[in-house]
């Protein structure tokens, strides 16, 4: 059964719930920045999802970009597995300004 991990439920706030993925935003205010996680246990790593789970996890984070293109007109969205503090997969989508305090940085 599908759990979330306890620092993703700590450091973010429920969104929306879609096919594959719920989705949270990071409580964190520099930037727009959603999390995505697969309903899926035991999943650490992209490759250790099913073909059709990584290809439904790129129309959603693809749909996330999208939201946060429309809502925030960014220059740039970063998408992608960061970090090594959650085992649980977890996909970032985060939209990027060049006047963010970490442009250019990741």
């Amino acid at each position: 059964m599908f759990a979330l991990h306890p620092k993703l439920e700590q450091d973010t706030l429920p969104v929306a719930g879609l096919e594959l993925c719920t989705v949270r935003l990071m409580n964190d205010h520099r930037f727009p920045w959603l999390i995505l996680i697969p309903h899926r246990d035991g999943i650490t790593e992209l490759h250790q999802l099913s073909r059709p789970d990584q290809q439904q996890l790129v129309l959603e984070s693809s749909r996330a970009a999208v939201a946060l293109e429309q809502v925030f007109a960014p220059d740039k969205i970063n998408i992608g597995a960061l970090g090594n503090l959650v085992p649980q997969f977890h996909w970032h989508v985060v939209a990027r300004t060049r006047s963010d305090r970490c442009w250019p940085g990741p």
